[in-house]
């Protein structure tokens, strides 16, 4: 609503009551990251409810030089880093369900 009135307050010098709507698309400040042993590394959209494994699904697979088990998330929480461990062949077992987390925007999924 502000910026369709800061908008419509620049365009009054040249139009008569002009009309503006303005309506957010796509957010992409919101990303998580995938490093490693992974056949496509870089930044991900984080999307509502995304979750460790959603992430690892979009990025194409493991390379044979993972280690699936030793995988861990890198989240800053209050200016320190905290590593929270995830073991992808527990988890697609049905073990362990709990380390398949939410993610958050900025946090780094580590595959070594």
């Amino acid at each position: 609503m502000e910026l369709a009135g800061k908008i419509r307050e620049g365009l009054t010098k040249y139009m008569t009551s002009p009309q503006v709507t303005v309506s957010v698309l796509e957010i992409n400040s919101r990303r998580v990251f995938v490093t490693g042993e992974v056949a496509h590394v870089g930044a991900l959209s984080l999307l509502p409810g995304m979750t460790v494994l959603q992430a690892l699904a979009s990025t194409g697979g493991f390379t044979q030089f993972a280690r699936p088990t030793k995988i861990y998330i890198l989240r800053t929480e209050n200016g320190k880093q905290r590593k929270i461990p995830f073991n992808y062949k527990e988890v697609i077992k049905g073990n362990h369900p709990e380390e398949d987390i939410l993610l958050e925007p900025g946090d780094v999924i580590v595959v070594p």
